[in-house]
Formats: C-alpha cells, structure tokens, sequence
C-alpha cells in the first residue's frame, strides 16, 4: 500500500479575548483547515506555512508545543494517508483563496468552526488545538 503525507495549520487570530480560526471550503465542498502535500526537502513545518500561504495568502507562526497527526485509508488512491497539524497563529488578516481549490475562506469562533468541520477526526484534534489554547 501506498503512503502519502499531508502537513497543515490550524491558523487562529485572537478578536474581543476570543480566538477565531481560519478554515477553508475546498471547491468539493469540504470544510478543513489549510493543507497539503510534504514536497522533497521540506520540513513538516515548511510544508504547513507554505500550504497555508499559497490557499489563503495567509502569513501565521507556529505555535511552539502542538503537533497533533491523524492518518486514514483512501480507497480511490489504495493509500494510507497521514496529516499532520500544527497550530498557527496569524499574523496578517488579508486573506485570498487560491481559486482552483478553495472556494472560500472562513473566519469564524470555535463554536462554528467545529460546526462547520465535516470529519470526526479533524474535529479531534481541533478540540486538542482549543485545550492547548485555553492552557495558554
């Protein structure tokens, strides 16, 4: 079976003493948070700023301390994929969609966001991501 990697970032921005996350809406309809494919020399870090910069324009740190990885089976491709994410916290608030994948950016509390999020497992380490946060 084949492997496959992915890295993203979970990017937030503190408004009002609430954080707000960064999500984008794939042109398939999914809601997720930046992310993409490891390329050859690339950190998982690099990999996760990069993704998130080239999908939404958006500059974000990572935030030292979280790393949370979850892997799944795609069937279609009979692969075992891996994501790895990092959050990161944002540091410009222009933001523009990368049009041949996302269809929309979202900037929501955390509330919405986990609304919003489609899959069981992301939805887990986005509640890891508000632990950490609160342990801040």
């Amino acid at each position: 079976m084949k492997q496959q990697k992915s890295c993203g970032v979970i990017p937030y921005m503190i408004k009002n003493d609430e954080p707000y996350f960064l999500l984008v809406k794939q042109t398939n309809d999914v809601v997720c948070f930046p992310k993409g494919h490891v390329e050859e020399n690339e950190t998982e870090e690099e990999t996760a700023l990069r993704e998130c910069m080239e999908e939404t324009n958006t500059q974000v740190s990572i935030v030292n301390g979280f790393r949370q990885e979850m892997g799944y089976y795609m069937e279609e491709y009979d692969a075992y994929k891996t994501v790895v994410y990092f959050l990161g916290k944002i540091k410009t608030d222009e933001f523009v969609k990368q049009e041949s994948e996302i269809s929309d950016i979202i900037i929501c509390n955390a509330d919405e966001a986990m609304s919003l999020l489609v899959y069981d497992n992301i939805k887990e380490i986005f509640k890891q991501a508000l632990e950490f946060l609160q342990r801040q």
